[in-house]
């Protein structure tokens, strides 16, 4: 353990004085490019945030949030998902007296989250940083939290026309609003029979809407959805989410036209690349990914305890 003391440490929630603080803090941890760094977001959010101040400075910032609540009608071995951030300056990055105190504050409010969350299943404590992170990977390790799952962040550089790709007649294509409730309810009603270990919820496919440029798109068949995705702008790139066919649809190529309309879209709207994820393990979709130009371009690891 590191014998670096901090006498005069204070951890407390995040406050709209910290703001400049933060953007010094930020400064520094992004020197190492690869690393998930949480924003604080809007004030409504912060009491699940947490800094370590000392003389003057932010040398550490965490928080937590709720990822994915399961509701009712799913087997046992499904959890809540409540995920942690935790990030400190460079030279403070294997420093366990800075980050237990804080871990400790978000350990305390994860749990007051989780006393919000139906108790039929059980909550999982998470993170998920880049395989990079070696540091940060290693102090959660060494709490006992057990490796969950790996995937990649892929990037699609439009270096090349797009192919066309055609669609089944008997199908149809169509941008799909999910404005109204009862399409809300159909689309989560998808979403859980497609992830049910990690459904989307309302209150997310909400924060998704509201990203710049956000579209659904979907293909139907006799009026049913049987594949889709979501696009939306962050920076100046096109984020693909939640790529989806019906299983009985599968091998059909609707994915791959998804797929391609969605770049079309982001080429049209004069955005650099677009990004997608995916899960490690999942050879089929990341053979299809790659073979419509997109390259690998960094891999999340994803650890996780049980919150008792």
């Amino acid at each position: 353990m590191n014998t670096t003391t901090y006498e005069e440490l204070i951890v407390r929630p995040f406050q709209q004085s910290d703001l400049p603080l933060l953007g010094e803090l930020y400064e520094n941890i992004m020197q190492c490019e690869d690393t998930v760094f949480w924003w604080v977001g809007e004030p409504a959010n912060w009491s699940n945030v947490y800094g370590a101040f000392a003389n003057g400075k932010m040398l550490a910032k965490g928080q937590v949030d709720i990822v994915s609540t399961i509701t009712s009608g799913f087997v046992s071995e499904h959890y809540h998902a409540i995920y942690l951030n935790l990030k400190t300056v460079v030279e403070c990055q294997s420093h366990d007296e800075l980050l237990n105190p804080l871990y400790l504050s978000l350990l305390a409010r994860a749990k007051q989250l989780k006393a919000t969350l139906p108790t039929t299943y059980p909550t999982m404590l998470c993170i998920g940083n880049y395989a990079t992170e070696t540091e940060n990977n290693a102090f959660f390790q060494n709490k006992q939290y057990r490796y969950l799952n790996s995937q990649f962040h892929m990037i699609h550089h439009f270096v090349s026309p797009l192919p066309d790709v055609l669609l089944p007649e008997e199908l149809e294509f169509q941008h799909w609003s999910i404005s109204t409730l009862s399409e809300q309810q159909q689309y989560l009603e998808i979403d859980k029979s497609i992830w049910p270990e990690a459904p989307i919820g309302l209150e997310q496919l909400n924060e998704n809407q509201q990203q710049p440029l956000w579209t659904s798109m979907v293909v139907r068949h006799q009026g049913q959805p049987i594949g889709g995705l979501m696009v939306w702008k962050e920076d100046d790139e096109g984020v693909i989410e939640d790529v989806w066919v019906h299983p009985n649809w599968r091998k059909r190529g609707i994915a791959r036209y998804l797929l391609t309309q969605a770049l079309h879209y982001i080429q049209h709207h004069h955005l650099s690349a677009a990004t997608l994820t995916v899960l490690t393990n999942n050879t089929n979709a990341l053979s299809l990914y790659q073979s419509a130009g997109f390259e690998i371009e960094k891999e999340e690891v994803r650890y996780g305890i049980l919150l008792d």
